[in-house]
């Protein structure tokens, strides 16, 4: 809670009030401790304290116990009996609830959260999906292209569209881009199908959240924010890489600001070693940058973990407030852990650090927070406040009606997908089939017509054929018949001349004979007497007979 402007977070063992800074709370922090030592109870009254001053919190809830900051807390006679030993009556210490906005990726308890895939970009997006560094490399690629052919990359469909179309298309692009293998454009899709069984497909698509609606107040409190991680966490990439991918729109979006009186919002990363199993180093770079950078946006990160040696020492050594709950040490490893933790506290000569940590119960802590100054203040042993809100859950039907009457959820509830890379290419793809379908009819049709051509070539050259043969028989048949008329027609002629012979034959006996006897006889009369007659009658005949014979001989 606050008091004089601080935000009081506990009471030391001498009974004094141990506050942290409100214009050192974006310098970053630590809370960690073993199971059941507190740690929730700690981020509730950090967080109350937060909104209380106008600063809006965001706040994963693993368990589902956060949810119950929407409840006043109960009384009971421990409670007195801890708002006796810490003076709260006095201070204004009262049990209410605080103003919540519940986000759900899975859209279940809490409004739909999500974003899209260019946002999250290709560093995440291969960690969400355990690519291997050669096919990150390539999921790179596979972006740089989308982005030199307009494509926007919103949802699964959109992305996945886009490893076939390159896919497909390999050839053209390699001169440009290098080469790509098959084999991992073909993992980077498999790994994006068992993802969105997994259910992370629904984090991405439209309307994607606006960061700064994470910056509301109401009625001067700040907003808190609380992330349903109770399934999500089961999925420990996405749940990281999501609250990743939050701070880098955090820092991309706030403008710069400096050193502020109190911070702009504060992010509460609970179970905060998953962001750094298994990170690459340019992961690790990258949030290592973010860390270091974010405090100028006015942002204060605090990680949430059972042991601070979850935290990357290059991290580690930006948190300058420290909550260390208790800690148990059973092997060799973790007394060594407990040693290192205890070391990154300043020395409080009057306790040793490592033995206090292993013998803090639960509520209490080992805490240093930053002075004034920016230097961080000694060790000291604390008693962590009650919160005012509910120390359980909210009861779903009380959850539900904050979610449906968040000015959100009519912003958010309803999903929708634009016209992004997935329907272009869709819409290309036909166009391509189309064309080369009608390119395939075009040929087959080219080809269909050269059939018909040659067929007609070849029928015309048959008929010609057949046409030059029947000429040909035709030629040698009107030979023939004009032979043979020729022939019958000097046959005709032959006999014609033959009867003409013997018709003039004929008339020319008559005719010789008549004047033969006549020339005879004339002849006869000059010789005398009628034996002279007959003699010259017949002889007469007979000479004219010779002449006209030889006159007449053919």
């Amino acid at each position: 809670m606050l008091k004089d402007g601080k935000l009081w977070l506990a009471s030391n063992d001498k009974g004094e009030n141990v506050f942290l800074l409100p214009g050192m709370a974006n310098r970053h922090g630590l809370v960690a401790g073993a199971t059941g030592t507190g740690k929730t109870i700690t981020l509730k009254v950090m967080a109350e304290s937060f909104s209380d001053m106008g600063v809006p919190v965001f706040l994963a809830d693993v368990k589902g116990d956060i949810s119950g900051m929407m409840c006043p807390g109960t009384d009971s006679p421990d409670m007195q009996k801890r708002i006796e030993q810490f003076g709260l009556a006095e201070a204004g210490f009262s049990y209410k609830g605080y103003p919540v906005t519940f986000w759900d990726i899975f859209g279940q308890k809490g409004i739909p959260l999500r974003t899209t895939i260019s946002e999250m970009g290709p560093v995440l997006l291969a960690r969400v999906l355990e690519l291997n560094d050669l096919q990150g490399a390539l999921l790179n690629i596979i972006f740089k292209i989308a982005d030199d052919n307009h494509l926007l990359l919103i949802d699964t469909k959109d992305i996945k569209a886009c490893v076939n179309y390159v896919q497909e298309h390999r050839s053209e692009f390699e001169g440009d881009y290098g080469k790509m293998s098959p084999a991992s454009l073909s993992a980077i899709t498999r790994a994006i199908v068992a993802m969105e069984l997994a259910g992370g497909d629904v984090f991405f698509g439209e309307p994607a959240v606006n960061i700064n609606d994470w910056l509301a107040q109401d009625m001067g409190r700040g907003m808190i924010n609380v992330l349903a991680s109770e399934s999500l966490i089961n999925n420990g990439k996405l749940y990281s890489t999501f609250m990743l991918w939050l701070l880098s729109e955090l820092f991309e979006t706030l403008p710069e600001v400096g050193d502020m009186g109190k911070p702009k919002m504060v992010f509460f990363f609970d179970e905060a070693h998953l962001l750094f199993d298994g990170a690459s180093r340019a992961l690790m770079d990258k949030i290592e940058q973010v860390v270091k950078l974010i405090r100028s946006k006015g942002v204060g990160i605090y990680f949430c973990t059972q042991n601070p040696r979850d935290i990357p020492d290059g991290v580690l050594a930006q948190l300058g407030n420290k909550i260390q709950h208790g800690l148990r040490a059973y092997t060799p490893a973790e007394q060594k852990a407990i040693k290192a933790a205890a070391a990154s506290f300043r020395e409080n000569p009057e306790f040793n650090a490592a033995e206090v940590i292993t013998s803090l119960g639960t509520g209490k802590a080992l805490v240093s927070f930053l002075g004034e100054d920016g230097v961080p203040g000694i060790a000291q042993k604390v008693s962590i406040l009650p919160p005012q809100c509910s120390m359980g859950a909210a009861p779903d039907s009380q959850r539900e009606t904050a979610i449906k009457g968040s000015l959100f959820y009519s912003k958010y509830a309803e999903s929708y997908d634009p016209d992004s890379a997935y329907e272009f290419l869709m819409r290309q793809g036909e166009e391509e089939a189309a064309a080369k379908e009608k390119a395939a009819a075009e040929a087959a049709q080219a080809k269909e017509e050269e059939r018909q051509a040659k067929e007609r070539a070849k029928e015309e050259e048959r008929q010609a054929r057949e046409q030059a043969k029947e000429e040909e028989r035709q030629a040698k048949a009107q030979a023939r018949e004009e032979e043979r008329l020729a022939r019958e027609a000097e046959k005709k002629a032959l006999a014609e001349e033959r009867e003409k012979q013997k018709v003039l034959q004929s008339v020319g006996n008559s005719v010789l004979g008549t004047v033969g006897r006549a020339l005879g006889n004339s002849v006869g009369k000059s010789v005398g007497g009628t034996f002279g007659k007959t003699l010259g009658g017949n002889l007469g005949a007979s000479l004219a007979r010779g002449i006209f014979g030889t006159l007449f001989k053919k």
